[in-house]
């Protein structure tokens, strides 16, 4: 059995979700009518800083805290803003906002470049 490549993935996924540049994903968040949500693992955050007033929800419970039927649901991602999810580089993000809109959450998209970008343009990480 042929295993599908990630990047693969990642290409068919960009298809068919909503990207928006840290520009925009910033002006959205500072206006708020955006919700930068980190899907990167903890140890990412503590090693590499993190978006200021960004929530934290780990690639791996995403779904559950979404939710609000499952257990686990977090009410900080209950809203009516977008949530505009990245990670590293925009692989999982772009994977994780395939997989809420096929949840049915509406408002959702990613950030171009994930945090890499965001650091490389030098906008504000908390260390």
């Amino acid at each position: 059995m042929a295993i599908t490549p990630v990047k693969e993935m990642v290409a068919q996924a960009k298809k068919t979700i909503t990207s928006l540049s840290t520009e925009e994903a910033a002006r959205m968040a500072e206006a708020g009518e955006a919700l930068l949500v980190d899907i990167r693992d903890p140890r990412e955050l503590s090693r590499d800083g993190r978006i200021p007033g960004a929530f934290h929800a780990p690639r791996g419970m995403l779904e559950f805290w979404v939710d609000p039927e499952s257990p686990y649901h977090k009410e900080g991602l209950a809203t009516d803003k977008t949530l505009v999810l990245f990670c590293a580089s925009a692989w999982r993000s772009a994977l994780s906002v395939k997989t809420l809109k096929e949840m049915g959450v509406e408002n959702i998209a990613e950030m171009e470049g994930g945090f890499a970008a965001w650091k490389k343009e030098e906008r504000p990480i908390d260390l």
